[in-house]
Order: C-alpha cells, then structure tokens, then sequence
C-alpha cells in the first residue's frame, strides 16, 4: 500500500493503530525530493525521516512510531521528518503522534503565512518565507523577479517536523550539508532549525545581489542619452517584486530577535550564538532592501524628470515652428483681403518682395531658434 494510502486509513481505527499505520510512511523510503515540478511518484508528501544520534545518521530500521519511542526511552537523539505540501488527512496521524497544537497544525497545512515565532508548551513553531530569484533574460514591465514559498518547522526536544510549500527551496542539499558536520547536528534539533533559518537568510541576501543587477540595467537605460524613452512600466515593476521580497524579510526580524536573545526551552544557548549571526545577515538583507527601495523612487523622479524635460523641448519646438510659419500667415492674410486700393496691389515687382521679405524674416526667426536651442 502507498504511503499516502497509509495517512488516509488513519481515520476511523483506533489511536494505536492508526499510528502504527501512519508510521509506515518513513520506513524503507528513499527520500525524494519534491523540489522539481512532478509530485512524488510515491503519491505521498513526506520528503524524508531520519533518525540521528549524536549528530550521526541510524539506520532505517523500522516505522516513524518506533523510531519515536527509541528516542523518548533513550532520551538521546531525534527524528527528523520532511513533508512537502501535506494535506490534512495526512497530517493527522503525525500532529496526534507529537501531540501538535491544532492551530500550528492548521498553519501548516494552509500556508500564506507571515514569518514568525510561535510557543506551544514544550513544541516551537517556526515560518520561513522562502524567495528565489526568477531568472530572465531582458527586464520588461511583466518580469517575474522574485517567487516565494514557505518553510514551517516545528521543533521540540527530540524531533523536528519541517513543512515546506512551494517547488523551491528544497531542504535535500540542508540536510546533506548537516550530515556532513555531525558536531554540530549533536546539538540537537535547535540547530537544524539555525541551519534552516541560515539557509533561507543567505536566499535572501543572494536575491538582493541578483536583484542588483536588474537596479544597475534600469539605472543605466534611464541615464542613456534616450532614457525618457525607457519604460517606466519596468521600474514599477521592480518596485512590486522588491516590495515582495520585503514582505518576506522584514516580519523575520522579530523572531530572529527572539531565537537570538529570549531564553527559549528547546533551544541551547549555545546555540543562540548562531541565531545572532543569522539575525546580522537579516539586518543587512533589510538595509540592501530599503536601500533599493530609495534608489529605485530616485530613479523613477530622474525618469519622471526627463519626461518633463523632454516635453518641455517638444513644445519649444512646436512654438518655434509656430513662430516661423506665422509670419507668412499674417503676410498673406494682409494680401488676401479683397480691398481694391491697397500699398503696391498693382505694382510689377509687389509679389517677389513680399516673397523675399518673408523668406527673409523666416529664416531669421529659425536661425535665432536654431542658435537658442529650441529648434
């Protein structure tokens, strides 16, 4: 039976049971990761569960209860257990088998959630607002700069349940990385938690670097010698996924606070050292945010500027213009009422000097624009 159709039956047997059957689903899997776009051929939404002691990976040797059990009657270790987008038939057994507040679990499942910290008894409840940068080979008013998901981690004493949404920001190469340093993954789940917080913290900031570039490319077409002719459409643009981004970044702010100075149960102090160095990358991710903020509103009143200009120059020329074609108006206006008597009306040389006299005054009228600068 799949592992899917394992969460489902948990419904309606008895609490035993029904956990046994859910603890079936991290028992000889081999973790598949959920980042690409195709769902798991499994038909299920767990990622991975893994048992460690003293920063080693065990064996899978038996089903999610036992691997529990081991842990809480040896007092030594903890399971760590992926998920990707799990509805809510499937995470019932396992919020009843760690005993889940119901309003953490209900976060979890629905996402769109802000960044935060939240205390459930002995059981920390953790949001992370992933972002990556959306590649693309030309800006335009439409781009797709920055794409977020969302990572949620519930952390007690001997587990760590971590709840990803979104086909980015896959905790495979995390979890690799910790493996590889097996003193630090002894201390316990609280640094698998910094290394998560770490790890979407260093997104951040590799986003804004990225993001840079697009900034210097907008900076650059707008001073151009045409840079009225640029779209403004791209600057808000910017703007809006800048702005997406920030939502991300700033609400994080409190929580790494918290994580970095209050005394919290299931997190070491030790380990608090680590959270100020996450909580320093934050702040500068912040400062490069509200940075390119200012500098993406400098550039669009330089743009909004050089429209102004650039309008300004147009009417110049159209007055000119204006002011030459006027002169052999009025000219021929005068000559074209129907008097009979008027100033050399039969006169043999009257048409070419009036001819001369206004090609005359039009060119001086054009070359005193073309010599002020408005034509």
């Amino acid at each position: 039976m799949s592992m899917a159709g394992n969460l489902r039956r948990v419904t309606g047997l008895d609490k035993v049971g029904g956990l046994r059957r859910v603890a079936q689903l991290g028992r000889r899997r081999r973790p598949v990761d959920l980042s690409h776009p195709a769902r798991s051929p499994l038909g299920s939404s767990v990622v991975n569960c893994v048992t460690y002691r003293d920063g080693v990976r065990l064996p899978e040797t038996g089903d999610l209860v036992e691997a529990v059990a081991r842990v809480r009657k040896n007092r030594d270790g903890f399971v760590w257990l992926g998920l990707h987008e799990p509805t809510g038939q499937e995470f019932a057994g396992i919020a009843e088998l760690f005993d889940l507040h119901p309003l953490a679990v209900e976060d979890a499942i629905e996402a769109h959630q802000r960044p935060k910290l939240e205390h459930y008894d002995e059981t920390l409840f953790a949001v992370f607002k992933t972002v990556c940068y959306v590649e693309h080979e030309q800006l335009t008013a439409t781009s797709e700069v920055v794409n977020t998901g969302e990572i949620m981690a519930f952390v007690g004493h001997d587990f760590v349940i971590t709840v990803r949404h979104g086909r980015h920001g896959s905790l495979g190469p995390l979890r690799e990385e910790l493996e590889s340093d097996p003193q630090q993954l002894a201390k316990g789940p609280a640094a698998v938690l910094h290394a998560i917080a770490d790890h979407v913290v260093d997104d951040y900031l590799n986003v804004t670097d990225s993001i840079q570039a697009d900034i210097d490319q907008v900076e650059m077409d707008v001073f151009a010698q045409n840079g009225a002719r640029t779209d403004p459409g791209r600057i808000y643009q910017l703007k809006r996924e800048l702005l997406e981004l920030k939502r991300a970044v700033a609400p994080l702010g409190r929580p790494m606070e918290d994580l970095a100075t209050r005394p919290i149960r299931v997190v070491d102090p030790e380990i608090q050292a680590y959270f100020r160095d996450v909580l320093d990358h934050l702040i500068r991710a912040k400062e490069q945010i509200a940075a390119f903020d200012e500098m993406l509103n400098s550039i669009l009143q330089a743009h909004l500027a050089q429209v102004t200009v650039a309008q300004n120059e147009d009417m110049r020329k159209i007055t000119a213009w204006a002011a030459v074609i006027a002169v052999p108006t009025m000219v021929c206006g005068v000559y074209g009422m129907n008097f009979e008597h008027m100033p050399e009306l039969h006169w043999r040389f009257g048409y070419p000097l009036v001819i001369g006299v206004i090609s005359t005054a039009c060119l001086a009228l054009y070359r005193g624009f073309r010599r002020n600068g408005w034509l």
